[in-house]
């Protein structure tokens, strides 16, 4: 084919358009043209409709019968000749009955490359390699049922939404992103992680869809409503964006929350070996040869609840500082008295910070995992397959974030935990803690000689616990909240943004500080404390005499 079929093409020149993330659409890097995000799916709308028009004319050369499983469910086409006894997704029997509607297929298809034989050599290769798995001995014997299929799938391509935040945080942000050419499974009965175990496939093998391809192979058609497909694709590209957005948001506990309304969709026909007995399935790529097998036995996953998470690092903390007094010498009584002490210490700092996840309860989910042959992709030169020097890999394009800056929303570049903010937070508390402890130095011009540091023990036995709470909880979170807000200069360079600043007199507020300073009972106790604060600062200035 000259053109690819997930292209974009610029209506002044033909040439390919390419998307642009901060500006939301389509620009054709030839010609300069812009193609918004609804022309473009008109573009796929009118292709879909030539496609439909074919296959009516195409499809009266083909006697083609709808299987139904009386089992799963699942529907599969054949030849009019062909006829199966069992289903090879759940080992039912089939019942054959009305001829395919041609409405119900595909628009597009990547052809198999590599034949059943082959297919059947690698998962071969697959075990013998993993012999020492349950699942490889299991395969071994069973490889002579590996069967070639054409499984449905969706091929999403085009700008996606998402609403992004921590977990643990309180703000949610916009961001943008691009999904390029991914395959959704449209099929009920198959197990998707190991259907996305054997991807990626290469698509520039990505041909229009013809009767041709299917005559004699066996073809599953979609089974699963819109409203699924919907959530799947939302679902899908969650997960792909999940780890650029931990990256970004400085947190593996995320929420992502993507909307695909906005993507070009095709149905498509791709090629896969398959073979399932029982709990046993594994899964040949039919293009590239990259093999992938479901695990037998599920894996547990524990999630705890923030509290016990709290409780086990204070244990642990403390076992590691009981066992450092022991190591330098302390005695055990005098060391357990220490330990015991810190522990409370440890105790109120390490709850304020999980505290931040009371979303997390105990809970216990299972799942299977996904052996695959690594990247390892195949290739056929002069007839014979042999191992490709390239590695296929999903080409997921950045998230850009925006946000609504002085009533203009503009793409922009997040920045949380910088050197410069943590040395000021740091400063800030190094501050708090020591404040008597500077004012005496001023007061007593210098003179660390008179410095008495027990001046201020009621101080440091209040703010050492107090300021890392502050620091964790408060501060970490505040960062998190707040992000330095970074904008495009039209040279592409970043440039920090600051907002304007705007100072206005709160006059309540004001009223309520005089109130609390003068009006009693209020007042009694904030000049109590700062009578305590200036004579910790005298005591810590001058000594007890």
């Amino acid at each position: 084919m000259d053109k690819r079929i997930t292209e974009i093409y610029c209506p002044s020149c033909g040439a390919a358009a390419s998307f642009d993330i901060r500006k939301q659409r389509y620009l054709c890097g030839y010609c300069g043209s812009k193609v918004g995000i609804g022309e473009a799916q008109q573009q796929k709308i009118g292709f879909r409709k030539i496609r439909s028009d074919a296959l009516k004319k195409s499809v009266k050369q083909f006697k083609l019968f709808n299987v139904s499983c009386t089992g799963c469910g699942a529907q599969i086409v054949f030849e009019e000749n062909e006829a199966l006894s069992t289903c090879p997704f759940c080992n039912k029997t089939l019942v054959r009955s009305e001829y395919l509607n041609a409405s119900n297929m595909p628009e597009c298809v990547i052809p198999f490359a590599i034949t059943e034989k082959e297919a059947k050599t690698l998962l071969k290769k697959w075990c013998e390699e993993n012999r020492a798995k349950e699942e490889a001995r299991k395969l071994l014997p069973l490889i002579d049922d590996l069967k070639g299929f054409y499984l449905p799938y969706e091929l999403v391509k085009g700008p996606v939404h998402m609403e992004v935040g921590r977990m643990d945080g309180e703000r949610t942000y916009d961001c943008e992103g691009f999904i390029n050419d991914e395959f959704v499974n449209r099929s009920k009965q198959l197990d998707n992680l190991l259907l996305d175990g054997m991807e990626p496939y290469d698509l520039n093998a990505l041909t229009e869809f013809d009767f041709a391809y299917v005559a004699g192979q066996r073809v599953k058609i979609s089974d699963i409503s819109n409203d699924d497909l919907e959530r799947r694709v939302n679902s899908e590209t969650s997960k792909i964006y999940t780890p650029m957005i931990r990256k970004v948001l400085e947190a593996k506990a995320v929420d992502v929350r993507s909307d695909a309304c906005s993507t070009i969709r095709l149905p498509s026909l791709l090629p896969v070996y398959y073979i399932c007995h029982g709990e046993l399935m594994a899964a040949v790529n039919g293009q590239t040869g990259k093999v992938s097998v479901r695990a037998l036995k599920p894996s547990h996953y524990y999630f705890l609840p923030w509290w016990f998470k709290a409780i086990l690092m204070t244990i642990v903390f403390s076992a590691i500082v009981f066992l450092a007094f022991c190591l330098f010498g302390m005695g055990v009584e005098k060391g357990l008295y220490i330990t015991g002490v810190l522990t409370i210490f440890f105790i109120i700092v390490i709850l304020c910070v999980y505290s931040d996840t009371v979303h997390n309860d105990f809970a216990v989910e299972s799942g299977r995992k996904i052996y695959t042959s690594k990247g390892q992709t195949f290739k056929r030169e002069r007839g014979e397959l042999t191992l490709s020097d390239e590695i296929l890999k999903r080409k997921v394009v950045e998230p850009v974030f925006f946000e609504n800056l002085d009533g203009e929303v503009q793409p922009v570049v997040l920045k949380f935990i910088t050197p410069s903010r943590i040395l000021k937070i740091m400063v800030q508390c190094l501050t708090v803690i020591f404040l008597p402890v500077i004012l005496a130095l001023f007061i007593n011009g210098f003179d660390f000689k008179k410095l008495n540091l027990a001046g201020s023990a009621v101080w440091f036995c209040i703010f050492v616990p107090v300021v890392p709470i502050y620091l964790l909880k408060l501060e970490i979170v505040q960062l998190h909240d707040n992000p330095w807000i970074y904008t495009f200069t039209e040279k592409g360079r970043l440039k920090r943004y600051r907002k304007k600043a705007e100072f206005k007199f709160d006059k309540g507020l004001f009223k309520e500080i005089l109130r609390a300073m003068f009006v009693p009972p209020a007042s009694f106790a904030i000049w109590f404390g700062i009578i305590v604060f200036f004579t910790i600062v005298y005591l810590t200035a001058f000594g007890f005499e």
